[in-house]
């Protein structure tokens, strides 16, 4: 891996991200423009708001993370963007912006997968950190990428090179943490809330369904969110308060008990099929990434199947897990290595796979 300089740009939900990164793994800057107070008030994502809030966001996002490095346009090697998967209006707002600065400053344009920048966070290294004592992902490896939008696990056995093991055949583990947070009166986004409360749960009794999905690796979540609301309406009966009125909250410790069941309930099969395929595959590394991947007990949970297994769990730091622009850097960086260019009829790919099975 050469030491080229990589100004990416991440558009592809609600966060601007733009960063440098170095070497494919070095942080020189890295800044994000959140969207989240914005969409709170409708509890999810609103596309076309989304969109324009990166079109507001994005220059001065910009700006700062020329501020935050000691870099210039002469320094920069290449601009990495992600093309999808994504929201095609968010998507074309970084894209444009992107092809844009590619033109002016006569740099090389490199299009990459929002979902392979997710599983590189695990490469990077922050401003400072010493590479020495950064434990670096060892092929063949397995990788679970859990996110608002997204949920699966794959293989990767070299750079670049990807196998899809299984996949959310309906909603992602980031959707149904946020429609139980709504359930719950949690707010938004639901995973941190929820997290949040289930920390405060005592008796650790209440049990919601798993969706095995047989010896597959592919995974579901519509059923547990079904599950929950009639878990979660039996518990407000319970408690002397209409079914389906959540203007009206649970008592807190309810609402934590039930937080605890519906998290322990995703964790559970997330880990469980996860380390069963870095076991059956003879992975010697497991990384996780995504938004979800912030979570602590998914996290001490991964950990103790990976011990088990004694395999190294890389996860990135919880800036790292949700959407940003380093991501794309250390995924761009990779693409570039490999000779890879895009021209600038570089179009927004909504619904872009990572890898085939």
């Amino acid at each position: 891996m050469t030491g080229s300089l990589l100004l990416s740009i991440e558009s592809s939900c609600d966060e601007t991200g733009i960063a440098l990164i170095e070497g494919g793994r070095r942080i020189i800057s890295n800044v994000v423009a959140s969207q989240v107070a914005l969409h709170a008030p409708t509890g999810g994502i609103v596309p076309e708001l989304a969109a324009r809030a990166h079109l507001r966001w994005i220059v001065p996002t910009l700006d700062e993370a020329w501020d935050g490095a000691s870099v210039d346009w002469t320094d920069v090697d290449a601009v990495a963007v992600t093309y999808g998967p994504g929201l095609a209006g968010s998507l074309l707002v970084g894209i444009n912006f992107a092809k844009a600065l590619a033109w002016v400053h006569d740099k090389p344009l490199i299009a990459v997968n929002h979902l392979e920048g997710h599983v590189y966070a695990a490469w990077l290294l922050d401003p400072g950190e010493d590479e020495a004592t950064k434990t670096e992902p060892i092929f063949p490896l397995v990788a679970l990428v859990v996110s608002g939008g997204h949920t699966f696990i794959a293989e990767m056995t070299d750079h670049l090179t990807y196998r899809l093991l299984g996949t959310t055949v309906d909603d992602a583990a980031g959707e149904a943490f946020d429609k139980v947070g709504r359930l719950l009166g949690l707010g938004y986004p639901g995973g941190p809330a929820i997290q949040l409360a289930a920390e405060r749960a005592t008796s650790r009794d209440v049990a919601f369904p798993r969706a095995w999905m047989g010896d597959s690796f592919d995974l579901s979540f519509s059923g547990l969110k079904t599950a929950a609301r009639r878990i979660v309406a039996g518990a407000r009966v319970e408690a002397g308060l209409p079914p389906d009125d959540t203007t009206t909250p649970l008592p807190d410790d309810a609402t934590a008990e039930l937080a605890w069941g519906f998290q322990d309930a995703v964790v559970d099969v997330l880990a469980t099929k996860t380390s069963r395929a870095a076991r059956e595959l003879g992975a010697r590394s497991i990384v996780l990434g995504g938004g979800v991947a912030a979570n602590s007990c998914l996290r001490e949970r991964l950990a103790g199947e990976a011990d088990a297994l004694q395999v190294p769990l890389i996860v990135p730091r919880p800036g790292l897990c949700t959407d940003n622009g380093a991501m794309i850097g250390a995924a761009g960086a990779r693409r570039f290595a490999a000779g890879e260019r895009a021209g600038l009829d570089l179009d927004a790919r909504p619904s872009l796979p990572l890898a085939k099975r």
